[in-house]
């Protein structure tokens, strides 16, 4: 973390994730100076930064941006982006443009070939892009990842990754049930766990799709030491009877070898410790974010084989 207060922008005011990204830079003891979102409901701002300066039009916050630059007068040093994922792209080049790094959430991009051309700028402007995976730094991740690494060498790990987090009618009107816009569901819901797993367990080697609907996708996905079945969902009714009996609307579970890994906990602070992790000079970059947006890419690109060979048990019933 730095020693004198840092000055932030942030692109996504109004949208789920940017209170925690407010709440991170004001964890770190830095200012956000300027925020932009086209909807203005976000007095959340006021609990954390009242005097931050507002916008709803990019151009005017680019140009605010740019002013502040030329001033030299609370120039901006972070762009924290948290717009949708379409947008992403555009938005770090807005950042890198005012002489900013850029920390942005994921998927850092849609597709494979933008990591490349954001290369390109970071290498153009001399600024750095960074990207939120905070699942890296959950203590249970990170415990399960040491023991794999001391585990054998040789060994194949099966994995059952299980995701239903239920949505309403909203999602399919919003940006997130457009696939142009969001990468539909297995980007939007799915990317961090791929991260995460790729991370651990190695490169893909095969990947397999055997359902993809709007609200529900299934596949096989092998990685250098690791076999999963995984299963993403957004619909209610694909939760399981249990969970639905305790009156719950989310299931998330992580299965190795018949053991569940818990970490349903643990992820209110993980933004702070990402942004400490940046601030102090460490963070993901593009290189690190590039295996998780390949993956989602090729899923959502990949022709459904159907639910034959190596599917998920919830998907069992559906033949």
């Amino acid at each position: 973390m730095s020693a004198k207060k840092l000055n932030f922008g942030l692109i996504g005011a109004a949208g789920y994730i940017a209170p925690r990204h407010m709440k991170a830079i004001k964890e770190t003891e830095n200012n956000l100076i300027a925020a932009i979102d086209k909807n203005d409901s976000v007095g959340v701002i006021d609990a954390y930064f009242p005097k931050a300066d507002f916008f709803t039009e990019p151009e005017r916050f680019d140009r605010h941006l740019d002013k502040l630059r030329r001033r030299g007068e609370k120039k901006i040093d972070y762009v924290s982006i948290c717009s949708p994922n379409y947008l992403h792209d555009a938005h770090i080049r807005m950042a890198l443009r005012n002489d900013a790094h850029a920390i942005c959430e994921k998927p850092l991009v849609l597709n494979p070939w933008n990591v490349e051309a954001l290369g390109e700028i970071e290498r153009e402007f001399g600024k750095k892009i960074y990207n939120i995976l905070q699942l890296r730094l959950h203590p249970s991740i990170v415990e399960l990842k040491e023991k794999i690494e001391n585990g054998p060498d040789d060994k194949i790990y099966n994995i059952d990754l299980t995701y239903i987090t239920s949505r309403g009618n909203w999602y399919y009107i919003s940006w997130k049930g457009d696939v142009e816009k969001s990468g539909s569901i297995a980007t939007n819901i799915g990317v961090h766990f791929f991260d995460m797993l790729s991370w651990i367990f190695g490169k893909p080697i095969i990947n397999d799709v055997h359902i993809y609907q709007k609200d529900l996708a299934a596949g096989f996905l092998q990685l250098e030491k690791a076999r999963i079945r995984w299963f993403l969902s957004i619909n209610s009714d694909n939760l399981p009877k249990k969970i639905k009996e305790k009156g719950q609307t989310t299931f998330r579970s992580i299965e190795i070898d018949g053991e569940e890994i818990e970490f349903s906990g643990g992820f209110t602070d993980l933004h702070t410790m990402s942004y400490k992790d940046i601030l102090s000079g460490k963070g993901f970059g593009l290189d690190q974010a590039n295996a998780s947006i390949q993956i989602v890419h090729a899923i959502r690109n990949i022709k459904p084989i159907g639910i034959r060979g190596e599917y998920h048990p919830l998907l069992k019933n559906r033949n």
